[in-house]
């Protein structure tokens, strides 16, 4: 029973003792062997290996990917001008010696992280301060981070170098302070606001010089165009005078007669019109015959016969002229027979009847019994021109 459990223990022992002996190294990793605390032997190939068992001999791993180390602080630097900024980076790099780097930097990345912090924000200091804003921002900010990794790599491998490698650096943002970041907002915006301004005044002149020309040339063509039309209505007007002439002299007694109603219509346009006039009256002219538009005697009796209507030579007289009413004239020079207008004073102009004569001989003149009769309406009734009605028109 005792020896059972001899073998048991000797075997737990013997297989611990074995497995402190064989050690893995990963494909992502390198392998470091110590012996009594000095490094033996770097493994650079994965796989399965052997070793003393401890304290005899130790390993440790170190990681051999692609590593990345961000900017850690948001301390503000000075630039050129003066102006203090804010930057973020990162850089990628990777070990390449671990037994360099274990010597001079650390025993595992975050030692090396945090000593290759301290030599970028150096070199990142001193190229800031080299360089404006404007610079950093647009102009030579891919040189700015050129200068940083020559900067960095002389470092990590000089004299004592680190077993690293620097493959990039880039500045990620540079802005300014947060306590002069809203003047410097404010600034940008008076500019964008002068720059637009600027162009508003530039766009209201042009506009207005645009409005002058185009009000320019209206003016022009209206002028050109009233010249035109009075030109052309000139010549219509003369042509129309002309026709006029040569139309109404061929009978200027209807040419008169034709005024007179011209006149009539201006002067009755409206059905509550009220003229006082003297029947005898020059406006009435036409209403008392047509002896009245000739150069003849103007008698209100036309019963004989005015030596201008005789026929020259001997030749058979014209029959008198009778006067008649503006209602009576013929179908063919007036219109249907006139209405009589409501709810005006009604004055009445009659008329004497003229008898027929069978031979033209003289005549007396006409007395002033004879003249036309104006009779005023006892009320108020419709102005009526024409021959007497026996009742007044309500």
């Amino acid at each position: 029973m005792h020896r059972i459990g001899f073998f048991v223990v000797s075997a737990l022992i013997v297989l611990a003792l074995a497995s402190s002996m064989v050690f893995v190294v990963d494909q992502r990793q390198f392998g470091v062997l110590y012996a009594l605390g000095q490094i033996k032997d770097v493994i650079m190939q994965p796989g399965l290996h052997f070793k003393l068992p401890p304290p005899f001999q130790n390993v440790s791993y170190i990681d051999k990917r692609l590593l990345t180390l961000e900017s850690r602080d948001v301390e503000p630097m000075l630039t050129a001008e003066k102006q203090r900024v804010v930057i973020d980076w990162f850089v990628r790099w990777r070990i390449t010696d671990p037994q360099a780097y274990i010597r001079n930097v650390g025993l595992d990345e975050a030692a090396g992280a945090t000593q290759l912090n301290r030599v970028l924000r150096n070199a990142f200091q001193e190229e800031i301060n080299k360089h404006t804003v404007r610079d950093i921002i647009a102009t030579e900010r891919e040189e700015l981070m050129n200068d940083v990794k020559r900067k960095v790599l002389e470092v990590v491998k000089g004299e004592n170098p680190w077993g690293v490698d620097i493959i990039d650096v880039r500045l990620t943002r540079a802005d300014y302070v947060e306590a002069i970041t809203e003047s410097v907002y404010r600034r940008m915006e008076a500019e964008r606001k002068r720059v637009a301004n600027e162009l508003r005044s530039t766009g209201a002149a042009e506009g207005e010089k645009i409005r002058a020309e185009a009000d320019r040339q209206r003016e022009v063509m209206l002028a050109n165009a009233y010249r035109d039309a009075q030109k052309i209505k000139g010549e219509g007007d003369g042509t129309a005078a002309g026709v006029y002439a040569e139309a109404f002299g061929r009978d200027p007694q209807f040419a008169q007669f034709y005024r007179s109603l011209d006149a009539y219509k201006g002067s009755f346009n409206k059905r509550s019109d009220v003229m006082v006039l003297d029947p005898s009256s020059e406006f009435f002219r036409a209403m008392q015959g047509a002896t009245g538009f000739g150069g003849g005697s103007g008698n209100s009796n036309s019963g004989q016969q005015s030596p201008d209507t005789q026929a020259p030579g001997g030749a058979a007289p014209q029959p008198p002229i009778q006067r008649q009413s503006l209602s009576s004239q013929p179908a063919a020079r007036s219109a249907p027979a006139q209405q009589p207008i409501k709810q005006q004073p009604s004055i009445r102009v009659q008329p004497e009847p003229v008898q027929p004569q069978p031979q033209p001989q003289p005549q007396p003149q006409a007395t002033a019994s004879q003249a036309p009769v104006v009779q005023p309406s006892p009320q108020p009734a419709d102005i009526v021109i024409g021959p007497t009605s026996p009742t007044p028109t309500k």
